[in-house]
């Protein structure tokens, strides 16, 4: 079946940074758009970045402007998610999606803790 694997979540200092990934199998990867989905605890889950199938293009939250960067390798099957200058307000479940029409998939999610 349709696997979404999220790999890259620990344990950061504010300021930090990690990288995310998200190893995708048995769909058409290229045909879907790539979101990043976060839920911290007690909150909704929010899209946090999306980059689109046809160009690549990308969109991000207002609150990660400027500090995370979503791409995408279609060759490996595998959408990325570097987030930089990490803040304690990013601490949240991060999870994969991908997305064709009314088709949606979702990863089991990746802890992500900025703390001191």
């Amino acid at each position: 079946q349709v696997q979404l694997v999220e790999s890259g979540g620990g344990l950061v200092q504010p300021g930090g940074a990690l990288r995310l990934s998200c190893a995708a199998s048995r769909f058409t990867f290229s045909s879907y758009a790539m979101s990043w989905y976060r839920q911290a605890p007690g909150k909704e889950r929010e899209l946090v970045a999306t980059i689109t199938s046809a160009d690549g293009s990308k969109n991000y939250a207002d609150s990660v402007k400027g500090r995370f960067t979503i791409t995408r390798d279609n060759a490996k099957n595998t959408v990325y998610l570097q987030m930089n200058s990490l803040k304690p307000e990013d601490t949240a479940v991060y999870y994969c999606n991908a997305r064709l029409a009314y088709i949606h998939y979702w990863g089991q999610g990746t802890q992500v803790t900025v703390s001191s």
